[in-house]
């Protein structure tokens, strides 16, 4: 299992790095990327402490982990200028935390994270066709959550990724020890979402396709 979605305590996490490690670890996953939320005030804070810690992780051999960030609540006019620091700063994977139905997310933050050209757009609620079409073109990889509140339209997102041929992810969006669901749940919870089979395992596919872009 592969979950690049996390939070540590260097956000709104509970743990601290190596423990969330030890936990997803725990729980069946073998690679996970640490994604914390951030904005102008903190990027330049959090990214070079997960990079090291990382590296201090995954040198062991028990679960790969990989430097992230989520950028968080920013105005879509800054998510180009936060997505070059942050690949600058070391972050191998930059998640934007898109327009779920469960926040005031400002809109026009999906297709500005679709344009800036970022790994993942995050829990993108009710997203639009012309939003899906171009994060098929810009290789954009949509996600499907287990995260309570932000799983409310997986349908949705499932639907129009199939609609427009934009490629999903699945992920915990973890916080707490208790977040990172077993294979079992997560994938009733992606059949939930309206996937077939041959969908659900495409998309555990994409997840794979990332850390290989990360790694070369």
């Amino acid at each position: 299992m592969i979950d690049l979605h996390t939070h540590t305590l260097f956000s709104d996490g509970a743990l601290v790095p190596a423990e969330s490690a030890r936990r997803a670890c725990a729980a069946g996953y073998r690679t996970i990327a640490f994604t914390d939320h951030a904005d102008y005030s903190n990027i330049d804070f959090i990214i070079p402490r997960i990079v090291r810690v990382c590296s201090k992780i995954s040198e062991k051999g028990n679960i790969f982990a990989i430097p992230g960030v989520e950028l968080t609540h920013v105005d879509p006019y800054d998510i180009v200028a936060l997505t070059f620091e942050a690949r600058k700063l070391g972050a191998k994977i930059v998640v934007v935390h898109g327009e779920t139905l469960t926040e005031p997310v400002s809109p026009g933050t999906n297709l500005a994270a679709i344009r800036a050209g970022v790994d993942i757009l995050a829990h993108p609620g009710l997203i639009t066709a012309q939003e899906a079409k171009l994060a098929a073109k810009k290789g954009v990889f949509l996600e499907i959550t287990t995260r309570r509140g932000h799983s409310y339209t997986n349908g949705h997102v499932a639907a129009m990724a199939g609609k427009c041929g934009a490629r999903l992810v699945l992920n915990n969006d973890a916080h707490a020890p208790g977040d990172f669901v077993g294979r079992p749940l997560a994938m009733n919870i992606a059949r939930g979402a309206g996937l077939s089979e041959k969908e659900i395992v495409i998309m555990l596919k994409n997840s794979q396709k990332i850390v290989k872009r990360v790694l070369a």
